[in-house]
């Protein structure tokens, strides 16, 4: 099976259990919006029993590649309710993996799609997927009560990946760049986010891991405040895989810096 970042990985690693060897195709480290695939990529989209991916132009190299595809090809986040992006760079907000809700959702499309390609396999697909989706609701629930009471609730980040995750726990996201990372930040927004920032209490601009801080650090420094780091989780590093971290000790890792941040009780 292959997996075409690492949300969709996990997802698909959890539920499929011993039953699946998944492939991801984002290296670690590397920024899933914008990458190029190698021919052994390619190679390992065409023979796959099932291809899971996000669509809508999130990672055009794969969208690309699928026509080469023999086995079943699944656009997960097709099946997960997503919000526009009218006025950004992009149709479709593709995170919805960073409310652990909706990533529930699409732990559901992938369970659909092994048992539609080993029905065999079925009751262990549904098994693992009612167990991983139960840790998801806990974290979800670590959100809600983390999140509930907090002295300020607007968070500034480099690109606009934290929509859902704001929606969701009942804070305002103000992005310095669009949905793609690779957006060049507009001068003027810039001084209007500078200018946000100061008058509403802001004290932490969020930058990310696979993305340069540099225009958030600027912001930063520009407004008085300081820095810490939100993971959009896309794809986590080699170091972090190797620690044994996951989508659920990256998501408390989030929180925690989000309390901080946000001066939550």
């Amino acid at each position: 099976m292959v997996a075409s970042f690492y949300p969709l990985a996990e997802a698909a690693a959890r539920v499929g259990g011993d039953r699946v060897n998944v492939t991801n195709l984002t290296p670690p480290g590397v920024e899933a919006h914008d990458f190029a695939l190698t021919p052994g990529d390619v190679e390992a989209i065409a023979t796959a029993d099932v291809v899971v991916y996000g669509g809508d132009g999130f990672q055009p190299a794969v969208e690309e590649a699928l026509p080469e595809a023999e086995g079943t090809t699944v656009d997960v986040l097709a099946g997960v309710p997503s919000s526009g992006g009218a006025g950004t760079d992009t149709a479709v907000d593709p995170h919805v993996w960073l409310d652990p809700e909706l990533y529930q959702q699409v732990v559901e499309e992938v369970r659909r799609a092994l048992a539609d390609a080993d029905p065999a396999g079925a009751a262990v697909y549904a098994r693992n997927a009612r167990a991983f989706e139960g840790e998801l609701a806990a974290l979800d629930g670590e959100f809600s009560s983390g999140l509930a009471t907090c002295e300020r609730r607007v968070i500034v980040t480099t690109h606009a990946a934290f929509g859902y995750l704001a929606s969701t726990y009942g804070l305002t996201q103000e992005a310095i760049m669009g949905l793609s990372p690779e957006a060049e930040p507009d001068a003027r927004h810039l001084a209007e986010l500078d200018t946000y920032v100061k008058q509403h209490g802001i004290t932490t601009v969020f930058t990310e891991t696979q993305v340069s801080p540099e225009v958030a650090n600027t912001l930063a420094a520009e407004a008085g405040v300081t820095t810490a780091v939100l993971n959009p989780l896309e794809s986590l590093t080699r170091d972090q895989l190797d620690a044994g971290q996951d989508y659920a000790s990256v998501m408390r890792q989030n929180l925690a810096t989000l309390r901080s941040a946000l001066g939550c009780a």
